[in-house]
């Protein structure tokens, strides 16, 4: 199977959309797939969106993984430095076959040339760790009072540029996301 990663076309709007919708349906439920897509489509119209780090796998035409980087702030500072990785998605029948992977170090390369430096993301530790990524609260950017965190590892952020952490802190808030409120 040919896989191709690209950044994001109009083509492919729609089906990455359905992924989305798709892969987080049958990892948790309706209601959490309807909200994910429905986040895609909120950071698609803000400012912070970056069309080309809104990226897809193909294979022929067929959309079977999805990662999305976008600018992100902590407390009004560091959005141009700074990245959010939400959401990751891959169609569930080729799950483990590295496509996360592989559109994730895509990002990353193409994130750091862009002078990007770090990228924070929540999600399951055992799926972040093996990119680089470490706990946020070691360089003091933490959870703010309203996002609920099964475990403070999950909040994770990873250097692009040596030494950019060190001079990032402070409370991780989503507020500014309608579809998380």
């Amino acid at each position: 199977m040919e896989r191709t990663v690209k950044a994001m076309e109009g083509k492919y709007l729609l089906p990455s959309l359905e992924l989305v919708e798709d892969v987080f349906t049958k990892w948790a439920d309706q209601k959490e797939g309807k909200l994910v897509r429905r986040l895609v489509s909120e950071i698609r119209r803000k400012k912070y969106y970056l069309p080309q780090l809104d990226l897809v796998m193909v294979s022929g035409d067929e959309v079977i993984g999805y990662a999305m980087f976008s600018r992100f702030h902590i407390e009004g500072r560091y959005e141009d430095s700074l990245l959010i990785l939400t959401p990751v998605a891959v169609k569930t029948s080729l799950q483990r076959r590295h496509i996360s992977k592989d559109l994730l170090e895509h990002g990353f390369q193409r994130a750091e040339e862009m002078g990007f430096e770090a990228v924070l993301v929540e999600g399951d530790p055992k799926n972040y760790q093996a990119r680089g990524f470490q706990p946020s609260y070691l360089f003091g950017i933490e959870a703010g009072p309203n996002l609920k965190l099964p475990n403070p590892d999950c909040l994770m952020v990873k250097e692009l540029k040596s030494g950019a952490l060190h001079k990032m802190s402070g409370l991780v808030d989503y507020s500014f996301y309608e579809a998380l409120r």
